[in-house]
């Protein structure tokens, strides 16, 4: 649910964490027992970081500078961790002693901001905001709460001139004009707002929050026409957005909407929540955590950032706490089916599979239409290896299908593949073509399909051709280049098989099946001693039961003695994932 762009390259997160050296050099000496427990909580506190594990970081960061109030990396570790935990108040606090060793902290200075403002305290808000903008990131951030402070003091001069400084960044461009246009249309200033809406929507026309907005805005200016062609353009590509689709329902049946923001104080909640968003790549999903937070303090109902809070900690691998953000989405809401559907995920990789089954059956009995209920338990399905189910789920979710969109070639790779897994070739290559006439040139599918092809000596240079065409695109995928190695092995071409199977175990060393693959291959070149290695290797990687049976005949008899009766498919890693 990104609002815009993610925010990469402006070393966001330094600073969020502190060296153990820095730890060690600003301890102070207190007795063994007392080292010993302050120690203690210190090193389980940077273990709950690695795990993720925010609330249980927050203790014993928060225990360890109990114990040594005046270690300024301590006080820095709980800072972050009480944020991270949304544990806003005794963030608060802590900032206010971080500010007095550190006068220009650019995350305490936005934590005291932001309480300035919720006490309407705008010219100390103005202050710190001030104080942190001193990065990009904390231009950014400055930028944008300071003119929602300015807002709140019905001054728009003052809100547009403070976001002036976005200027300096390009990339900022979008954001700039996304909340003059937010702040224009909550002070009234329609006239102004409406060509800001449009510019914004020209430049970011894909974004939920922008669509949402620009097409409420023409709503509730009597332009209900161009708001559902706004609508219908955005679900043309996203078909089941609850929040789209309602307001598109909406529309049609002449309901008048709510502003979108009301008042300044959900404007910060949309500024910090769009940003949170924007970080949420690997590389800023920690700060992305942080910024969430800080939007529902502000804002406890954001719908969209409470919904964003569970999908960080679903990335993070934090399922339980994934779950109860997902709760927090209120049953009036329409992403609340979203929030279920995506709880009953995290359910699935706790292991509580039959837990998220009941769940989506529940969900798909209460509304038949559930196109990503039914999804997902294919999905769910598919990573268990119930292929036969599977394919029933992704068929309901085809049947709910007007006409298929380029977006949807995924639902018939993956029912071609669980047809493939079943033994339902004829349906399967069906589902595989209909996906790559949906997204022509397809990576993943041409793979697939290709491989199939070579298993089963039919179309064999055409298959080649794909499966060439599939390396080109993805040449560091392990699993693919796993793929034309063995193609050429079927194809006995095996001096070529080699060469691309030694490559494919360089990108994926620990694949047993890929190890398998390249040990037939050393095999048929004559290459004894190292294909009984390479077999070897793959019985020490983990393999599947019934692969771990034929490595066994391989290493006892070697390979005409163990021939299988058919070679596995190593499959892409998005082949593996649900």
């Amino acid at each position: 649910m990104m609002l815009l762009r993610p925010i990469r390259t402006l070393g966001i997160v330094a600073g969020l964490g502190i060296a153990v050296s820095a730890f060690a050099a600003s301890a102070s000496q207190p007795g063994a027992d007392a080292l010993s427990s302050l120690s203690g909580n210190y090193l389980a506190g940077r273990h709950a970081i690695q795990e993720r594990d925010m609330s249980a970081a927050a203790r014993y960061f928060s225990d360890a500078l109990a114990q040594d109030p005046g270690n300024a990396a301590l006080l820095e570790r709980a800072f972050v961790a009480e944020m991270s935990a949304g544990n806003i108040t005794r963030s608060e606090r802590l900032a206010e002693r971080l500010i007095g060793i550190n006068e220009r902290h650019r995350m305490a200075h936005i934590v005291l901001g932001l309480k300035d403002f919720k006490r309407g305290r705008y010219d100390s808000a103005l202050t710190h905001f001030d104080e942190a903008s001193y990065t990009p990131i904390g231009e950014l951030t400055a930028g944008l709460l300071s003119a929602w402070v300015h807002a709140a003091q019905r001054d728009p001069t003052g809100a547009f001139k403070a976001l002036d400084v976005l200027d300096r960044n390009d990339s900022f461009g979008i954001y700039k004009t996304f909340h003059s246009a937010l702040i224009a249309d909550m002070l009234g200033m329609g006239t102004r707002a409406g060509p800001l809406y449009k510019k914004a929507y020209d430049e970011a026309g894909t974004s939920l929050r922008v669509v949402q907005a620009y097409g409420n805005f023409l709503e509730r200016h009597g332009r209900p026409e161009e708001a559902e062609a706004v609508y219908r353009a955005y679900l043309d590509n996203a078909p089941e957005n609850p929040l789209v689709r309602q307001a598109y329902d909406n529309v049609r049946h002449g309901m008048s909407p709510r502003p979108f923001v009301r008042n300044a104080r959900s404007g910060i909640g949309e500024a910090m929540f769009s940003l949170s968003s924007a970080l949420t790549d690997e590389t800023g999903i920690d700060l992305a955590l942080v910024y969430v937070r800080l939007a529902l303090d502000v804002k406890p109902d954001l719908v969209v950032a409470q919904t964003l809070l569970g999908d960080i900690f679903t990335d993070m691998g934090r399922n339980q706490e994934a779950i109860e953000a997902y709760e927090l989405v209120p049953a009036s809401s329409p992403l609340r089916k979203n929030a279920r559907i995506r709880a009953a995920g995290n359910l699935d990789a706790m292991g509580r599979t039959d837990e998220a089954e009941a769940m989506l059956k529940a969900l798909v009995e209460r509304e038949p239409d559930s196109y990503d209920a039914y999804m997902t338990l294919g999905n769910i399905m598919r990573s268990h290896s119930r292929f036969e189910d599977a394919a029933v789920y992704y068929s309901k979710v085809i049947e709910l299908m007007d006409t298929p969109i380029p977006q949807q070639w995924t639902v018939f790779y993956f029912r071609g593949m669980s047809y493939e897994r079943s033994k339902q070739w004829e349906k399967a290559e069906a589902d595989l073509l209909k996906a790559l006439e949906l997204q022509p040139g397809q990576p993943l599918v041409l793979n697939y399909l290709g491989y199939s092809w070579i298993d089963q000596g039919v179309h064999l240079d055409e298959a080649l051709d794909m499966i060439k065409e599939s390396v080109d695109q993805r040449p560091n995928d392990g699993y693919i280049v796993d793929s034309l190695g063995w193609g050429y092995y079927r194809l006995g071409q095996y001096e070529k098989a080699v060469e691309q199977l030694e490559r494919a175990v360089e990108l994926k060393p620990d694949d047993p099946i890929i190890n398998d693959h390249l040990g037939d291959a050393y095999w048929k070149v004559g290459r004894r001693l190292e294909a009984q290695f390479q077999w070897q290797h793959a019985k020490d990687s983990d393999p599947e039961p019934d692969l771990l049976e034929t490595l066994d005949r391989k290493l006892e008899r070697g390979l005409n003695g163990a021939e299988k009766p058919g070679p596995e498919l190593a499959l892409p890693e998005n082949d593996k994932r649900s």
